[in-house]
């Protein structure tokens, strides 16, 4: 174990991390619209999972039917079309920071839900948000910068719902079941909102189409799919401080290929958020692998 997780579920956390970080530079370089990449993303994924359960000869069971699957659909759906839209905004350094707010968003949802995080997970958090804005740095900023840190911190409280979600509905549910229900819902509701908003959905550059894939099977199947997978053997607070560490993996990749500016900061901040998360980490409960799953 290190400390109260697994290091099978720590390394899958890594990963995870890793492939989160690329999601905002590819949305970033990607031409397209951004609620069009939002449900392409989810489209393309929810084909990718129904595929991997047909190759396995799993069968999708879901308790409760769909209908379990609509609220953490819904919250996916939402935080997508917030967040991406936010990239247009503002810099990758900053939309991401914003997101990184999540775990805070994550702990009051267990508090009111009844569960106390102690005063070390509190701490935790408090040091690694600290983190997070001693690494991007807040200088002078324009209306549209504003305007993409709302956006971006309106999805980072959805993205905590639908983590919050996921921690109950996986305790249930397989993995192949639960992403694939999921992200069939969100695309289903983004689909919706694309053809009520006339949002383009095709005639994009042939590069748009290679970047919403690789988002799809780098952020969406590497990223998610594997924070979903630990999710039910941790917590919904440990998962979202962890994802504190794509504002620093996606600010490096953004410097390194779209020429975004990286401060000083980046080292300080990031000891910072590693120290934070290790407070987190030390804090939280165990939680022990639950059948079915």
């Amino acid at each position: 174990m290190i400390g109260r997780v697994s290091l099978r579920d720590g390394l899958l956390l890594f990963v995870a991390v890793l492939c989160v970080s690329a999601s905002a530079p590819l949305i970033a370089a990607c031409a397209a619209p951004a609620l069009a990449i939002a449900m392409y993303r989810c489209l393309l994924a929810t084909g990718l999972t129904a595929a991997w359960m047909a190759a396995t000869s799993r069968r999708l069971r879901l308790p409760g039917g769909v209908r379990a699957a609509v609220g953490p659909g819904l919250a996916l759906a939402a935080h997508f079309a917030t967040w991406i839209p936010s990239l247009r905004f503002t810099s990758v350094a900053l939309s991401t920071a914003m997101i990184s707010t999540q775990p805070v968003w994550s702990a009051l949802l267990a508090r009111f839900s009844g569960v106390k995080p102690g005063r070390l997970v509190w701490t935790g958090i408090a040091v690694s948000v600290v983190g997070v804005l001693l690494l991007t740095g807040f200088g002078e900023l324009d209306a549209d910068a504003w305007i993409g840190m709302g956006l971006a911190l309106i999805a980072a409280v959805l993205a905590a719902i639908y983590v919050a979600f996921g921690e109950r509905l996986r305790a249930t549910t397989d993995l192949g079941s639960y992403t694939t229900s999921v992200y069939a819902v969100a695309a289903v509701s983004l689909l919706l909102l694309c053809l009520g908003l006339a949002v383009p959905l095709l005639g994009y550059a042939a590069r748009d189409w290679l970047l919403i894939v690789a988002i799809t099977v780098i952020a969406q199947i590497g990223g998610h799919s594997l924070m979903n997978a630990v999710v039910h053997r941790t917590s919904a607070t440990v998962v979202s401080t962890a994802i504190l560490f794509e504002a620093p993996g996606a600010t490096i990749l953004a410097a390194i290929f779209l020429g975004q500016s990286v401060g000083l900061s980046l080292v300080l901040g990031l000891t910072v958020m590693l120290i934070g998360l290790a407070f987190v980490i030390r804090g939280s409960r165990p939680r022990m692998p639950e059948p079915g799953v």
